[in-house]
C-alpha cells in the first residue's frame, strides 16, 4: 500500500478520484484545507480516522505529513450494487486481517468462479500491494467490494435473492452435505475469532469442515479453497 503524506498530495488525490484506502487525520488539526479534504473523503465514502499527531509521526517517518497522511488502495473498490446483478457466488470475508491470507483468498476466489469478494472497512486487510502480489494477477480479474457495515450487506444480498453460507468450526451441517442454492453467498471469518456472533445470526446455514486432527479449525484461505471449489463442482461444467 502507498503511502500519501501532506496536505497537497492527499488533496490532490481526492480530487482526481485516486483509489484510497483510508485517510489519517491529527486530531487537533482544522485548518480550512484540512476540512476540505475532511469534505472531499467523506464526499468520496473514503474512511477517516482521527490519531493523535504521535502516531502519524511515527507512521511518516522522514515525510513531513503537515497532519494528514492517506493510504492508497492497490486496486480500485467496486459496489455492491454492481456486483449483484450477475453474480452467482461471492465471498463474503468476516475480517481477515493477513494481506495474504486475503490475497490468497481473492485468487482462490477467482479461479472457483466467484463474482466477487467483499470485505469491511474496519478491523480488516484492504487492497495492499501484498495482497496483490498473494492475488497473483487475480485482483484485476475478480472485482473486490468494501463495505461499511459486512451485516447490512448480508441484509442487501438476502434482499436480492441470495442464500448466505457462514462456514463455522461449531456448526453441526457440514459443508459436503450442502446443496447449494445459487445466487450464493459464502461467509468466511477472520484469523483466530472466526465468525462474529451478529454475522452467524444473519446466515441462512452454518457449515462446518470436518477435521480429523486435534485443531479446531484450518487456516481461512485453505479452507476458502475447500469450501469454494465444493461449490464449484456442484456447478454446470466449464466449457
Amino acid at each position: 500500500m502507498n503511502l500519501l503524506a501532506g496536505i497537497h498530495p492527499v488533496r490532490e488525490a481526492l480530487r482526481a478520484a485516486r483509489p484510497l484506502d483510508r485517510i489519517l487525520i491529527a486530531k487537533g488539526a482544522s485548518t480550512p484545507r484540512i476540512q476540505e479534504i475532511v469534505e472531499l473523503a467523506r464526499a468520496a465514502k473514503i474512511p477517516l480516522r482521527f490519531e493523535p499527531r504521535q502516531s502519524l509521526d511515527r507512521i511518516a517517518k522522514t515525510l513531513p505529513h503537515q497532519g494528514v497522511i492517506a493510504y492508497s488502495s492497490a486496486q480500485p473498490y467496486s459496489t455492491l450494487e454492481e456486483v449483484i446483478p450477475t453474480a452467482s457466488l461471492i465471498v463474503v470475508l468476516d475480517g481477515v486481517e493477513d494481506p495474504h491470507n486475503l490475497g490468497a483468498i481473492i485468487r482462490t476466489a477467482h479461479a472457483a468462479g466467484a463474482s466477487a469478494v467483499v470485505i469491511p472497512d474496519r478491523r480488516a486487510a484492504g487492497l495492499t500491494e501484498t495482497v496483490a502480489k498473494a492475488a497473483a494477477g487475480a485482483l484485476s480479474l475478480i472485482p473486490v467490494v468494501k463495505v461499511p457495515n459486512l451485516n447490512r450487506a448480508l441484509d442487501s444480498l438476502k434482499q436480492a435473492g441470495f442464500w448466505i453460507y457462514g462456514l463455522d468450526h461449531r456448526a453441526s451441517q457440514l459443508y459436503s452435505d450442502t446443496n447449494f442454492t445459487n445466487p450464493a453467498a459464502i461467509v468466511l471469518g477472520g484469523e483466530g475469532h472466526g465468525l462474529h456472533d451478529l454475522t452467524r445470526r444473519h446466515c441462512d446455514f452454518l457449515l462446518r469442515i470436518p477435521m480429523a486432527g486435534q485443531v479446531a479449525s484450518l487456516n481461512v484461505s485453505v479452507a476458502a479453497g475447500i469450501v469454494l471449489f465444493d461449490w464449484r463442482r456442484r456447478q454446470p461444467p466449464i466449457a
